[in-house]
């Protein structure tokens, strides 16, 4: 039996990140995968849908061509070709799997294919082959959780109902989609069909969509998507899935919402079939427990990304892949889930880091608000893009930064600054103070610091 110093279960954006480092740093690493490198995020998550996102901007920007002066363009036959963007989408997935691979073998990752199953803290089986490790790293993931709603089973069972995975293996767009669920995934997919031409109603049960991101930010997308012809049944409690029919009750009254098909985000459940002999310790949610250096409750285990139900983005697993490596190397490292950015990729996009208003009030912070529009920026009024705002929360005894909120076409760029800026402790006054290159999006970022200290200039 061959013994590794780390043993890796999945190898999605957490799994493989944490196989490389080790690697790097001179450990014997072994690498366990039951699908494809890359996990779900980069072959059936962000990925594609994100290459699928670019292509319906680029549909997009193709209809209001005239709105940028260019002229004689036939748009009466302009229409997405939905085969021709899944064949992209793959090319782009199989490059970057490719690129995973070709780091394995840079680096010394061994990988093995298969579903493992643990024996005990020491020793896991794949098929006929049993590993020992000194150190395991569980990157299992989750999976679409269903509540028990009449239909449901039956509708995912006949395929007229979909998760993520099932969307991209259609062949071609329905023509009406109902959308149910109002989280990330539900508002980037239902942004994308409607973009594309797709009928799409979206229905979820909050008051607004996106029910744990910022609440302007999330009235104010709700708002655009409106506009741009998207259906939105908020309020909603799904009752049944009936044939070509979810049935909700809204307002004490049964509506109807028709469609070829049902894309279904209801939640999650963690992967964690051949971890029973473990007996680890799982929260309230049925999710591994683990604390802030990624360690569950046996020593030598550690468990990171989506398994872990602390915030399943890809990002975040790639962290706490990186900072369970560093404590098994003996280096003290935690992850602040605080600074972590979360995006979410609509017209226009979402970004977020830190608190909002709401949790500064209930923490008794003494804090201030500086905003700036999107209206009032040279860059975004010659993109055609001035829809959203930047807002920085910022304490009032040093002007640190504790909170940055930002709708913009390119918000998911922009957060970044603000997360480098959190990360240095840095003040609103840093901000004020850096001179930014004119004419950019991220002005937008100077001008909300100069209304958080005073005024904005360009206001």
């Amino acid at each position: 039996m061959e013994k590794f110093d780390i043993a890796i279960i999945g190898g999605g954006p957490g799994g493989y990140v944490a196989a490389i480092k080790a690697a790097q740093k001179g450990l014997k690493v072994i690498l366990v995968e039951r699908e494809r490198i890359g996990g779900l995020c980069l072959n059936w998550g962000c990925i594609p849908t994100k290459t699928l996102l670019i292509s319906a901007r680029h549909y997009r920007n193709l209809l209001r061509s005239e709105d940028f002066g260019i002229t004689g363009v036939d748009l009466s036959n302009a229409r997405v070709d939905w085969e021709s963007l899944s064949k992209r989408k793959d090319k782009v997935v199989d490059r970057l799997v490719s690129g995973i691979e070709m780091l394995f073998k840079k680096n010394g990752v061994e990988s093995i294919k298969g579903s493992a199953r643990v024996i005990d803290g020491s020793t896991l089986q794949v098929d006929n082959e049993t590993i020992g490790f000194k150190n395991l790293i569980i990157a299992t993931g989750a999976q679409s959780a269903y509540p028990k709603i009449p239909g449901l089973e039956e509708a995912i069972e006949s395929g007229k109902a979909l998760d993520s995975k099932g969307f991209l293996k259609l062949e071609s767009l329905p023509e009406k989609m109902v959308v149910v669920g109002g989280d990330v995934y539900a508002v980037e997919y239902a942004t994308l069909l409607n973009s594309i031409g797709v009928d799409v109603t979206l229905v979820h049960g909050g008051s607004t969509i996106l029910s744990h991101t910022e609440s302007e930010l999330a009235k104010t997308l709700q708002k655009q998507l409106k506009r741009d012809g998207l259906k939105i049944v908020s309020d909603a409690e799904i009752k049944e899935f009936n044939g070509d029919a979810v049935m909700v009750e809204r307002k004490g009254k049964t509506q109807a919402l028709q469609g070829d098909r049902f894309l279904v985000f209801l939640g999650l459940k963690p992967n964690l079939e051949g971890l029973e002999s473990l007996n680890l310790q799982l929260d309230e949610r049925g999710f591994i427990k683990t604390d802030e250096k990624m360690k569950t409750s046996i020593a030598n285990v550690f468990a990171i990304g989506d398994v872990n139900g602390k915030l399943p983005l890809a990002h975040v697993a790639s962290a706490e892949g990186i900072t369970a490596v560093e404590n098994i190397l003996g280096i003290e490292s935690k992850l602040d889930y605080k600074k972590i950015p979360r995006v979410v990729y609509s017209f226009p996009e979402l970004a977020s880091v830190g608190i909002t208003e709401e949790e500064a009030k209930e923490k008794g912070i003494d804090y201030s608000v500086g905003k700036f529009p999107l209206s009032a920026n040279g860059m975004a009024i010659a993109e055609g893009e001035t829809a959203g705002f930047v807002k920085i929360i910022s304490d009032n005894q040093y002007g640190e930064v504790i909170g940055v909120h930002m709708a913009a076409s390119v918000a998911s760029d922009m957060i970044s600054k603000a997360v480098a800026v959190m990360n240095l402790e840095g003040t609103v006054y840093d901000l004020a103070k850096t001179v930014h290159p004119h004419p950019t999006f991220a002005e937008t970022i100077m001008e909300a610091a100069f209304a958080s200290i005073d005024k904005p200039i360009h206001m």
